[in-house]
């Protein structure tokens, strides 16, 4: 079961998403007149009219089987719309009437596709009009990472998801991959400030914000949603442990952002330097799993430890609002739990993989797979809200797992021994020590071999990891290439 706001008709209302459609020359990315008009290409593009806002705290009623009109949402990028007649501008031309009763069609644009990857987008069976229910999602082809990264290439920067103009985009993010996502600026983007409320954050506290602000988009997705509130931030950033003790204790810390084991660092370096922490008693966690022990840990200090889950392409997925509870689904995007691989729902209560589909009107992404595992909750929360839960992460289906707040994946594994052929097999093994993260990789070599690996793997894995050396054979030979004992 999906869930979405009952307020969507009053989104409507004011995100009337196609109503004018920018003209450009996809062969030259440049504007063009009336004269041009025998041969044009059509962006699907959005209404710059504000998207409304968030009232944070409140209940919202949900209507299951009501989803927003998926006709107003490009669904794979650049299509061709009909011709429509040239208005009197030089510069712009009229909305195709076409658009409202003709299907989107994907065709060929003299660009380097093969005809394998034309005839998997194609979308041509696809009417947007069509799309009415949850279940009708599942006729839209599941978008993953690899895609994006390739439209990305062929189309930059965003591959044609975002608004043709961008005329809202005043950040561009990097993440893993790589892949390149938007932001921007007073409009909590991230959808942030509805967890940080719920967990207690309010007006005038200081938050002390170590999600990283180089490159990725974590710390300025959770600046923005403290900033909606009127909280305080330090922008601390991640690493520099001292600094971060003496910061908190100075400026009189009240709430952490960051991933859930650094906190207990900074925790760990406060007492060893004997300085006042005890302002901090919240925190909002993300980028990697919060496991009891370290819930524990922060609760027997007087702190309030809640958990997001979220990603840099979509913002905030999840949200847990009561302490080992299940996540509350944010009410901007809509999710789907299906078979990892086929994109077919499965049954109550089982375990697939998580679909997102974002309703943010300058990025929007359908049926974006994340490559975790979940389920579905049956119930509501005790909070009061009443939107659909999800249980948690329950691994991936990739054999990705995330350390620090940073994604390990197969593929950047198998990168690593692509540019060293001496190496016959390689195994990563996460642990946890002492409530934090730890990685080690195993390589299996020859036993003279006295080169040292570790600054070539970090430029390819962006992590620290402690490298072992074993001979030939040694490694066990089931699949695994990502080993998460946590």
């Amino acid at each position: 079961m999906l869930l979405i706001l009952d307020s969507w008709e009053e989104k409507k209302k004011t995100s009337n998403l196609i109503t004018n459609s920018n003209i450009i020359d996809l062969e030259k990315d440049k504007q063009v007149t009336k004269q041009d008009d025998e041969d044009l290409e059509l962006l699907a593009d959005f209404d710059t009219q504000p998207k409304p806002s968030i009232t944070i705290g409140e209940p919202t009623t949900i209507k299951p089987d009501e989803l927003p009109d998926i006709n107003t949402v490009p669904l794979i990028g650049i299509t061709k719309m009909q011709k429509s007649q040239p208005n009197t501008s030089d510069d712009t031309l009229s909305q195709p009437s076409a658009i409202d009763t003709q299907p989107i069609v994907q065709t060929p644009i003299d660009d380097p596709l093969t005809p394998d990857e034309l005839e998997k987008e194609n979308l041509e069976a696809i009417n947007p009009k069509d799309i009415k229910t949850i279940e009708d999602l599942q006729k839209i082809p599941v978008l993953r990472k690899s895609e994006l990264s390739n439209k990305q290439k062929l189309f930059p920067p965003f591959g044609g998801f975002e608004r043709t103009e961008q005329q809202n985009t005043t950040h561009f993010f990097q993440s893993p991959g790589p892949i390149y996502e938007p932001g921007t600026r007073g409009s909590d983007w991230g959808r942030f400030a509805p967890f940080l409320y719920s967990t207690g954050v309010r007006k005038g506290m200081v938050l002390q914000n170590c999600f990283s602000y180089h490159l990725t988009p974590a710390g300025m997705m959770f600046e923005e949603g403290a900033l909606k509130i009127g909280t305080k931030v330090i922008p601390a950033g991640t690493g520099q442990t001292e600094l971060q003790a003496k910061a908190a204790s100075f400026l009189k810390t009240n709430v952490y952002a960051g991933t859930p084991d650094f906190l207990f660092k900074i925790l760990e370096k406060g007492d060893e330097l004997n300085l006042d922490l005890s302002n901090i008693n919240i925190a909002c966690v993300g980028g990697g799993p919060l496991f009891p022990d370290l819930r524990k840990a922060y609760s027997e200090r007087g702190i309030k430890c809640m958990q997001s889950y979220a990603t840099a392409d979509l913002g905030n997925i999840a949200t847990e609002t009561i302490e080992n509870e299940p996540l509350i689904v944010d009410e901007g995007v809509i999710v789907e739990i299906v078979f990892p691989g086929t994109g077919e729902h499965v049954g109550p209560g089982e375990i697939g993989e998580i679909l997102v589909t974002n309703l943010n009107l300058d990025y929007p992404l359908i049926r974006f797979a994340t490559g975790d595992m979940s389920a579905f909750a049956p119930g509501q929360s005790k909070c009061g809200r009443t939107n659909t839960r999800i249980v948690g992460w329950r691994g991936r289906a990739d054999q990705a797992a995330k350390v620090k707040g940073m994604f390990l994946r197969p593929e950047q594994i198998k990168e690593f021994i692509s540019r060293h052929k001496e190496i016959k097999k390689v195994r990563a093994e996460i642990s946890l020590v002492n409530n934090q993260d730890e990685l080690t990789i195993k390589i299996e070599v020859e036993s003279d071999n006295s080169y040292d690996y570790s600054s070539n793997l970090r430029d390819i894995i962006n992590l620290r990891a402690k490298i072992i050396k074993v001979k030939p054979n040694t490694l066990p030979k089931d699949g695994i290439i990502i080993d998460d004992k946590r």
